[in-house]
This record gives C-alpha cells, sequence and structure tokens, in this order.
C-alpha cells in the first residue's frame, strides 16, 4: 500500500535533492582531496619533504572537527539550504587561495580553514534528508548519498591527472577551487529547499504524503527528555566503535592521499594516465560497498564483515606494494582491492553501531565517533609522509603501517559481537541488543534500534547526530 500511494504521488525528492547533494559533495570531496595530486609539485616548488605534505594533507581533518555537530544543528534550527549555501561560499574562495599560497605555513593555514568550511556540509545535508524522506524510505536515500564518496574519487582521479597535463598544481587548485562558484553553489541555490512546504516544484500530493509520514514517525518515537553527554562517555561500546573508526579513517585516508603516488611510482605512467588508473579502485570499491552490505544484512554477523573487509585490505595494500613496478598490472589489481576492502566496511559498521549502543545516546555518540574518529584522516597521511622519508621513499613501511592498523580496527570490531550483530532471519539463536519488556513501546524501540544505520561512513555520520538528537 506504501509503494502505491509513494508511485502516485511521484519522486521529485528522489531525482532532484539527491543527485544535487551528491554533485556538491563531489566538488567538496574534489577540494579536499586534489592535494594528493599536487604533492610532486609541492615538493619541488615549495620544497617540503614527505611528512610535510602528509601534514599539509592532515591538517584538513583537524579543522574539519570544528562544525561536524554545530553543522547539524544549525541546519535543524535554522537553515541547511543557507547554511550550506554559505560554506560553499566559503570553501570555494580557500580552495582558490591555495593556488597562491608561497610556503609551507600558508599551505597550512588554508588547508586548516578549508577543513573548518566543509565541515558542517555533511551533517547538514543529512538533515536536509531527514526533512523530505519520511523513515521508511531514508535508509534508501542515505544508501545512494553514501556512494558519493566513491564517485567523487572517480571523477576526482581522471579530472585531476587532465588539469596537471596543461598545467602545474598551482592551477589545479585554482580551476578546481572555481567548481563550487560556477557549478555547486547555482544549482544548490535554485533547486534546494529545506522542506517540501518551502518547495513550489512538490505537488500537493507529494507534499502530504511526505508531511504525514514524518510526522507519523514522529509519533512513533517516544519522547526521551534530557540526555546527559556523560552518558556518552561512560559506554564502553561507543568508544571501541571510536577506536575502529578513528583506525579505519588512518587507514583509508593514508591511502587515498598517497594513492596518485603511489600508482605513479608503479606504472611511470602521464598525469592522465595515473589519474585514470587511480579511479579504478574507487569502481571496485562501489561495488565491493554494495555487496558487503547485502551480505552483512543478510548473515547478521556485521562484526564479522567489517573484520573481512578490512583483513582483505590490508593483505592487498601489502601485496600490491611489495609487487611494485615490477608487475604492475597486478599491483594495481592488488590496491584496487586494498582499497575496496578499505571502503567496504561502511555499511556493516554502522549498522553494528545502531544496535551496539543505547537508543539514548545513540545520536550525542554517532557525532563523538564520527569527530574523534576521523582524526584517523590527519594521522594516515602524516604518519605515512614521515615514513617515506625515514625509508628514503620506500612506500612500504608506510603500508605495513596502514595495513595495521586496518587490522585492528576489524579485530577491535568483533568485540562488539555481542552487543551490535543481529539475530538471523532464519531465526537462528542470537542474542537480543536489549531484553524485551513487552508492550508496543517497547517494540518501537527494538525496531529503531534495529533499524539500518542513517548515517554514511568516512566523512560525516555527525549528521546522524543532528537527526536523532531531535528526537531526544
Amino acid at each position: 500500500m506504501a509503494e502505491a500511494v509513494h508511485g502516485a504521488v511521484g519522486r521529485k525528492r528522489w531525482t532532484r535533492l539527491i543527485p544535487v547533494a551528491i554533485i556538491v559533495y563531489i566538488i567538496s570531496f574534489m577540494d579536499r582531496t586534489n592535494i594528493g595530486f599536487a604533492l610532486n609539485g609541492l615538493h619541488k616548488d615549495l620544497g617540503i619533504d614527505a611528512a610535510q605534505q602528509g601534514l599539509a594533507a592532515g591538517i584538513f581533518f583537524i579543522g574539519y572537527l570544528t562544525l561536524q555537530i554545530p553543522g547539524g544543528h544549525l541546519a535543524e534550527r535554522w537553515s541547511a539550504k543557507k547554511f550550506v549555501g554559505i560554506m560553499i561560499l566559503v570553501w570555494g574562495v580557500l580552495a582558490v587561495l591555495g593556488g597562491f599560497i608561497q610556503n609551507f605555513g600558508e599551505l597550512l593555514v588554508v588547508r586548516f580553514f578549508l577543513g573548518v568550511a566543509e565541515a558542517g556540509i555533511w551533517p547538514a545535508i543529512l538533515v536536509l534528508i531527514s526533512h523530505w524522506f519520511p523513515a521508511a524510505e531514508r535508509a534508501r536515500a542515505y544508501a545512494f548519498w553514501m556512494m558519493n564518496i566513491a564517485i567523487a574519487s572517480i571523477i576526482t582521479a581522471p579530472l585531476s591527472g587532465w588539469i596537471l597535463s596543461f598545467s602545474d598544481w598551482r592551477w589545479l587548485f585554482i580551476i578546481e577551487g572555481i567548481f563550487p562558484f560556477v557549478i555547486a553553489a547555482p544549482i544548490w541555490w535554485l533547486m534546494i529547499a529545506d522542506r517540501p512546504r518551502d518547495a513550489k516544484w512538490c505537488s500537493p500530493e507529494e507534499r502530504a504524503y511526505i508531511e504525514e509520514g514524518l510526522a507519523a514517525d514522529e509519533a512513533a518515537s517516544p519522547q526521551l527528555g534530557h540526555v546527559s553527554i556523560k552518558h556518552v562517555f561512560a559506554n564502553s561500546a561507543v568508544w571501541r566503535l571510536t577506536i575502529v573508526y578513528f583506525l579505519i579513517q588512518i587507514g583509508f585516508y593514508g591511502l587515498n592521499i598517497w594513492l596518485p603516488k603511489v600508482v605513479k611510482t608503479i606504472t611511470s605512467g602521464s598525469s592522465i594516465e595515473v589519474g585514470f588508473v587511480t579511479a579504478i579502485p574507487y569502481v571496485l570499491a562501489m561495488f565491493a560497498l554494495w555487496y558487503n552490505a547485502k551480505a552483512a544484512d543478510r548473515s547478521g554477523r556485521y562484526s564479522t564483515h567489517v573484520l573481512l573487509s578490512m583483513a582483505v585490505g590490508a593483505v592487498a595494500l601489502v601485496i600490491s606494494v611489495a609487487t611494485g613496478s615490477a608487475m604492475p598490472i597486478l599491483a594495481v589489481t592488488f590496491i584496487s582491492i586494498a582499497m575496496a576492502g578499505a571502503l567496504a566496511y561502511d555499511g556493516p559498521f554502522w549498522a553494528s553501531a545502531s544496535r551496539a549502543m543505547p537508543v539514548v545516546v545513540a545520536g550525542s555518540a554517532m557525532g563523538l565517533i564520527n569527530a574523534v574518529g576521523n582524526l584517523g584522516g590527519f594521522v594516515g597521511p602524516y604518519v605515512g609522509g614521515f615514513l617515506q622519508d625515514v625509508t628514503h621513499g620506500s612506500f612500504m613501511a608506510t603500508s605495513v603501517f596502514l595495513a595495521a592498523c586496518l587490522l585492528a580496527a576489524g579485530l577491535v570490531m568483533l568485540t562488539l559481537r555481542k552487543g551490535g550483530d543481529r539475530p538471523t532471519a532464519e531465526g537462528a539463536p542470537a542474542r537480543q541488543s536489549r531484553p524485551p519488556t513487552g508492550g508496543a513501546e517497547a517494540h518501537r524501540k527494538d525496531r529503531r534500534a534495529s533499524a539500518p544505520p542513517q548515517g554514511p561512513s568516512s566523512t560525516g555520520t555527525a549528521g546522524a547526530s543532528a537527526l536523532t538528537v531531535r528526537h531526544t
């Protein structure tokens, strides 16, 4: 019945909001990670070593801490459209300024404030989605949204390589820094509305369907009252999830930032060739993300599927670097598998998180996990660069370090099996995340705890904080 109603009221929120949000984030991700293609030029022109290059790439994530939770709060209490629209312009200015820096200190300042400007984008967009998609649709909406990192990487790599084929790192920053002004800002301001009642393009039938669905969701959610932050810090599952996420981000961003350099070493190709080859791992990662999430939902063993993806990524990364330029095709194949493993954890991880922590602290906990965990995005590139300096340019020590972090994340994740995994559909004996107490209220709580995660990975699940805090 719900599907029939859904079809009758139209799908403009699917074809208008989600694509625009993805395009905006693709450009954001591009301006965040294109420094990986600029590292050789920065080394030659500014004389910075590998450790400094890693610091310049990673300091973004120090700034990225600042507006994670405030961004979601402002989007909820003020306007997601206005907040994101303003931040698009601010990050565009900073991205362009990157092309005019003259020394290492200026590079650090620009990268830090670029992180500040982009910090609130992800949680604000998640809040926007929550205003347009009732709970019955929201998991699918987030599923599309969660693909954006892989899509962004597929686009960024060839484009950055192509720009460098006829220019230098300064023009790379400037050209891609103009995209927020000519693409992201115009489509965002023209096509996005905060809520259905603000959108002239939303039909009365579709508006009524959305608002009735959201109202029903609100009515079904018990008002839990104020929750002290001490409940979050006192929960051991929250800290174990934070450690897992931190270690994963070390591995993922360490690999992501240094990937173009590794591919260049393996293939000895031109900038364009490096760009296209660098995109291959992310194509495979999209399939791995979908398949691992589907398999984990079927088995209910979320923690095991996180461990499997981490183990595959760790082993493949070391094999790829050990193979090196002697067998470039095999090396690229294994580094593609490594990236797929480093991203495929996403769905099972957040599904496990939604069950492992008490509902009453879930919102604030998601913000803490994302904010602290993303510091791994600083550690990975920096330590990776330091190890390359110590080993005179070799990536082997870096690959072993990143692989060890990925594998450690999977092993820590196993400690969450009791609280994070769920019973299988076949009814095999398994633990309940919280003992049933009878009554409709308890049934609703159990359903919410078992629901798919409402936040993405790697860069912005603090938005889930804003979504859940609304009901607390």
